[in-house]
């Protein structure tokens, strides 16, 4: 079993900063993939980011190139997601996921998930 805990969610201007936290336990893997995934009000839960476990291995939703960066620390079991320029319309709660998956966009790819953190971005 894996556990997930997310962490670093709140609120913030639009235009503003935040950076996600997520520590893995249990029997987590180094080699997992490792995701973000957002959820807002009445939709539907959505992939934003994705790592494999080489650096540099990383994987973006179109609508958050440029603003957002994963990265991981396989030593800590962390994975980060580095969250710039937000807009309204990123509010939602993110989770994290984990998984040896070879599928990295779909949610149910992911047989690992965290209890969520919300961030909130006021415009």
């Amino acid at each position: 079993q894996v556990q997930l805990i997310e962490s670093g969610g709140g609120l913030v201007q639009a235009g503003g900063s935040l950076r996600l936290s997520c520590a893995a336990s249990g029997r987590a893997s180094s080699t997992y993939i490792m995701g973000w995934f957002r959820q807002a009000p009445g939709k539907e839960r959505e992939f934003v980011a994705a790592t494999g476990w080489t650096p540099g291995n990383t994987y973006y939703a179109d609508f958050v190139k440029g603003r957002f960066a994963i990265s991981r620390d396989n030593a800590n079991n962390t994975v980060y997601l580095e969250m710039n320029s937000l807009k309204h319309e990123d509010t939602a709660v993110y989770y994290c996921a984990a998984g040896a998956t070879r599928t990295i966009y779909p949610a149910n790819s992911y047989p690992y998930w965290g209890q969520g953190t919300q961030v909130t971005v006021s415009s």
